[in-house]
């Protein structure tokens, strides 16, 4: 997939960014292209070469209809959670990897849920932070609205979908 100085896209675990340029850089004596790719998160700014980016999972924002997609998982039944946390920490880790939103939302449906049921561990949390953090973001980047808000609508979502699925048990 190639893209542009002034896309807006995704940057797996990382979240939303902007194409600031495309440029060729010496590296170990080798001519190779890169996206520089400023965050939005944290205002850093990451190289990705253009040969890796399909490879990395970059992407371009969702779509008006992909988001609503989305809020349909948002809503949803959430699975039944792995009872061993080892195997349900890599399950998400491998999830979290594929830079899809609706990978994602299932990570954030899934550990908001448990932490219905009860506390989350030190890096469930972690990633439950993230998670939100990349949903919300492209959302908001999306719709043009502010994160607060949509912060608000997401959590929203969740509460409703635990409340009247009750929680999931193992």
């Amino acid at each position: 997939m190639h893209f542009n100085i002034g896309d807006k896209v995704v940057y797996p675990n990382q979240g939303v960014g902007v194409i600031q340029d495309v440029c060729q850089k010496d590296i170990a004596g080798e001519q190779a292209e890169f996206y520089m790719l400023k965050l939005r998160a944290n205002n850093s700014t990451v190289m990705v070469p253009t040969a890796n980016a399909g490879h990395v999972g970059l992407r371009l924002l969702s779509t008006a209809k992909q988001l609503e997609a989305l809020f349909e998982i948002l809503k949803g039944d959430s699975e039944q959670p792995e009872p061993d946390w080892k195997s349900r920490y890599k399950e998400n880790v491998e999830k979290m990897k594929t830079g899809s939103i609706f990978e994602v939302a299932e990570v954030l449906k899934n550990l908001y849920s448990l932490n219905y049921q009860k506390t989350l561990s030190f890096r469930e949390k972690k990633m439950y932070d993230r998670a939100l953090q990349l949903v919300i973001s492209e959302i908001a980047t999306v719709q043009d609205d502010p994160a607060e808000e949509i912060g608000e609508v997401v959590l929203g979502f969740l509460l409703t979908s635990c409340e009247q699925n009750g929680p999931q048990t193992a």
